[in-house]
């Protein structure tokens, strides 16, 4: 019975760790962590042993927007200048106790009647910051690490009737 249970395991790893895996952003109980670092282990083992196909997994729930602010870059010149240039900060997590593929960024600008009036989408590459790439150069195929915090700056040409915005992840 528990060599069917190593093996099915072994099979199943790539859809197993993601829906086990727990959050690392303190939301999750310690035994839980523990426990799954204990399978991270084993299954380490069964992979030294066995060999298996190691890849970072797409979970949009594995991340977690910490903050976002929109500021324009020249608030005295923002009458004068046509093309309203703003800047998007951001702060996000991988919050899985894995790494994680790195998500498209989507952002929503809205009107006062809160309806979207223009969407963007930022590939990983478009929105990772330079160096961070240049320092991670497969992060396409082993995702980011557990827990890491990326802060960004996105540019963005606002509309004039630009009242709000939503960011939200998403793979496509």
């Amino acid at each position: 019975m528990l060599l069917l249970l190593v093996f099915g395991e072994h099979l199943s790893r790539n859809s197993l760790l993601p829906t086990l895996a727990p959050r690392v952003d303190g939301t999750s109980n310690a035994i839980s962590v523990n426990a799954f670092h204990v399978l991270q282990r084993i299954d380490a083992k069964l992979c030294r042993a066995l060999g298996c196909l190691d890849r970072a997994v797409s979970d949009f729930a594995a991340w977690k927007i910490t903050s976002a602010a929109l500021s324009t870059e020249n608030a005295r010149e923002g009458l004068k200048n046509a093309a309203n240039q703003s800047v998007l900060q951001v702060e996000i997590q991988n919050r899985l106790a894995i790494a994680v593929l790195p998500p498209n960024l989507e952002i929503s600008l809205t009107d006062a009647e809160e309806s979207e009036i223009k969407s963007l989408q930022f590939s990983p590459q478009e929105w990772l910051p330079k160096n961070w790439q240049e320092a991670h150069p497969d992060f396409l195929k082993k995702g980011i690490a557990s827990g890491e915090m990326l802060q960004l700056d996105l540019p963005i040409a606002l509309p004039l009737n630009a009242a709000g915005y939503r960011v939200r992840v998403l793979y496509p």
